[in-house]
């Protein structure tokens, strides 16, 4: 019944997904809105145990937030290339290696495919294959997993409520662990807020032998997730030249902070708080150390 929607779009010219703009189904401005920056890593918080590492395109709010809901619940299917893509750059960053990777989707509830009258998340599975392989990466987009007892809806839970929710709940197709044997497998979804979902397909996947590489998603939660790039900022907050050797030759056995400037203004050490050695010059005067009292 895709006809019918053509023939509305060409009766009724289509307003942009992102800003509503007339005569384009996503508007120049709106679609430079949703690439953004590229891909980034994401970490909800708190992580769920099992979770692979995610990628993600953009984050939801926004331009992302209007195309991802006209997409998977008004039936806007022409979306869907444009979002694959997105959903193709993050694949890359998943470290799939040489071989071609399989994209697995995670499965929706039957009842929400009946509603809606497609699969978002397959079909966004299907057009990032596409997109892949146009750029000559021969990945497959596998629906390999299934739900295996029924969940409520995630709406209003909480993190926790959402993995209880979801244990348990994903299992492997019998053709898919065929299917995957020996490829990396990469999740991909529209969106992730708690992370519970992709840690329950990566650990149903783990269990039938498959090796999950990461998980791409167009849009992140801005409420729960965060740039993992955040979560190493400390450890990269000692500058270099902390590293380096003292001006005096002087290198203590564990360096936290080099550089530190006592109360003579004098260079200490920052674990120990001790001065530098004192050395002699050649007229027989001592640098560095105490500072000698001057000579009557």
């Amino acid at each position: 019944m895709r006809w019918w929607r053509d023939w509305v779009d060409l009766v009724v010219p289509p307003e942009c997904a992102g800003c509503g703009a007339a005569r384009s189904l996503l508007c120049a401005v709106c679609a430079e809105r949703l690439r953004g920056g590229g891909p980034v890593r994401v970490v909800p918080e708190p992580c769920p145990p099992g979770l692979p590492t995610v990628y993600a395109a953009a984050e939801y709010a926004d331009v992302a937030r209007s195309v991802l809901l006209a997409h998977k619940e008004r039936g806007a299917l022409r979306l869907a290339p444009r979002l694959g893509a997105l959903l193709a750059d993050c694949v890359p960053r998943a470290r799939v290696g040489g071989a071609g990777p399989v994209l697995v989707p995670v499965p929706s509830a039957r009842r929400a495919v009946a509603a809606r009258g497609h699969d978002p998340t397959l079909r966004l599975a299907r057009a990032a294959a596409v997109e892949l392989r146009r750029r000559g990466v021969p990945a497959t987009a596998v629906p390999a997993l299934v739900q295996v007892r029924r969940i409520v809806d995630q709406g209003g839970l909480s993190g926790h409520e959402r993995l209880r929710n979801v244990a348990g709940a994903l299992g492997i197709r019998p053709t898919g662990e065929r299917l995957l044997r020996g490829r990396p497998v990469v999740l991909v979804d529209d969106l992730m807020t708690s992370g519970a979902s992709l840690a329950e397909a990566a650990r149903a996947l783990r269990a039938g032998g498959a090796e999950v590489a990461g998980a791409a998603v167009v849009a992140a939660g801005s409420a729960t997730v965060v740039p993992a790039a955040r979560t190493s900022a400390r450890a990269r907050s000692t500058p270099r030249r902390a590293r380096r050797t003292p001006p005096n030759g002087v290198r203590p056995r564990r360096v936290a902070r080099l550089g530190a400037q006592g109360r003579t203004g004098r260079t200490v050490c920052a674990l120990t708080g001790r001065s530098p050695r004192p050395r002699r010059r050649p007229d027989g005067r001592r640098t560095g150390g105490r500072r000698q009292p001057p000579e009557p």
